[in-house]
């Protein structure tokens, strides 16, 4: 198991698992002109691009003798989509392929993402999920996270709500 960071030239591959990681898991609840129209939105190279070059925020591989498995991406400082926590770290995204799930993958980068933000002197660790998403939201409660709030997610037209959730570092 490696976790590598990602740069410009893994913009290709990027794109491709972002689509795929996040249809394999959402596409079942929402139509399909909606998952069509977020994921051109939000998994663009010109978009993933941008989120690549910003200075507070890093995207990481996890990968299994060499194939890539899945992502983690993580903000930190003005990168933060939301207020949560001034000293702390966003998970933005941790996406596993769908093949690669339920094999501690997730919990190795959410532990990998832990220990960046104590490398950069943070007191906690937040996130967004969506309040509909049993698997994760057991995961999260499982690993410490307490919800701390709530916003609206559009996906297409359908507005959505995610449970913001933090875990105190120690």
């Amino acid at each position: 198991m490696k976790i590598k960071q990602c740069t410009l030239a893994d913009l290709e591959e990027l794109a491709q698992i972002s689509v795929s990681t996040y249809f394999d898991t959402f596409e079942a609840f929402n139509t399909e002109e909606n998952m069509r129209v977020y994921l051109e939105e939000a998994y663009n190279k010109p978009k993933l691009t941008k989120e690549l070059q910003t200075t507070e925020s890093a995207f990481f591989f996890i990968q299994i003798e060499g194939e890539t498995a899945g992502y983690l991406k993580i903000n930190w400082g003005n990168a933060q989509t939301e207020s949560i926590a001034p000293n702390g770290l966003e998970i933005e995204r941790i996406y596993i392929k769908a093949a690669w799930k339920r094999r501690g993958y997730g919990k190795y980068l959410l532990k990998y993402a832990e220990e960046q933000a104590l490398v950069m002197g943070k007191s906690s660790i937040w996130l967004g999920v969506w309040e509909h998403n049993s698997h994760a939201l057991a995961f999260y409660q499982k690993m410490g996270f307490k919800k701390v709030g709530s916003h609206s997610f559009f996906m297409g037209d359908d507005e959505q709500t995610d449970f913001l959730m933090e875990r105190q570092l120690g």
